[in-house]
């Protein structure tokens, strides 16, 4: 019988989730919300600049009353094997072959700024490799061990569909992950499982301070929401809500997370 009280308090609780991309920013509010609904997170990092902001996370996390468990790998994502470097780490931590993970939210990503004219093919490596190679890889690594009923979150950004200068391969990217969103949707439902995107509009980042400034000031004064901001912990309740049950029959979608500032 469920623990009623348990099941809303705490809707994560013994679930086992992998957040990619998780030192700072939206990665680690979302890592940080799981957290909080009861989930056991494996936090993924790929620069040394970060073990600190991940030590400082995990022993935040660690403060909460139940006592959730983390665990923490420095992997880059955008390498062939840096998936399968995931799983096999994941099942040392856990101690068992019989790896069951509930839940995925592939959040590392990447941008790069500058026009059609002055973008490469190094650029284009760097940003695919990571953000569309990278996700989908991450994904193929954890289908076999994903529980039924699992949650897949993808998150991308509201320039997936808006044309925002000088950030091409990044919204293309991002683009890419939609329709990945929605084709695994269709392919891995039959056992309950949920496949979906999180597409943010601006919220303070390292990633946000590369953006050009006039693109982020247009959509602050054109955002029906108080004309702000969006925050870390905004973006991370979506995806807490998206890992959870009460999201069982919401699959193949795309949240846009912006203040209204984009309505699809």
């Amino acid at each position: 019988m469920v623990d009623i009280a348990t099941h809303f308090a705490l809707p994560l609780q013994g679930k086992l989730a992998i957040v990619t991309g998780s030192s700072r920013g939206i990665g680690a509010g979302i890592a940080w919300e799981l957290a909080r609904r009861g989930a056991n997170v494996y936090i993924t990092y790929v620069s040394d600049n970060s073990e600190s902001a991940v030590k400082e996370l995990r022993a935040k996390i660690s403060q909460l009353p139940h006592k959730p468990i983390t665990w923490a790998c420095q992997v880059d994502l955008s390498t062939t094997t840096g998936a399968q470097k995931v799983i096999s780490h994941l099942k040392t931590c856990v101690g068992s072959d019989e790896l069951q993970i509930h839940i995925l939210v592939n959040s590392a990503g990447i941008e790069t700024v500058g026009d059609i004219q002055s973008v490469t093919l190094e650029d284009y490596d760097r940003v695919f490799n990571l953000n569309v190679r990278g996700l989908m890889l991450m994904t193929q690594a954890v289908v076999p061990y994903l529980a039924p009923k699992g949650r897949i979150i993808n998150l991308s950004s509201v320039g997936a569909r808006f044309g925002f200068k000088n950030i091409s391969l990044y919204s293309a990217s991002k683009a890419a992950i939609e329709g990945f969103t929605r084709t695994w949707a269709s392919e891995l439902g039959g056992d309950g499982t949920t496949v979906n995107a999180v597409a943010p509009g601006p919220v303070p980042s390292d990633m946000l301070d590369k953006i050009p400034k006039e693109i982020i000031d247009m959509q602050k004064a054109t955002t029906p929401i108080e004309q702000r901001l969006g925050t870390t912990e905004e973006i991370a309740n979506i995806v807490g809500w998206l890992s959870g049950p009460d999201a069982s029959w919401v699959s193949g979608q795309v949240i846009c997370a912006s203040g209204g500032w984009t309505m699809y």
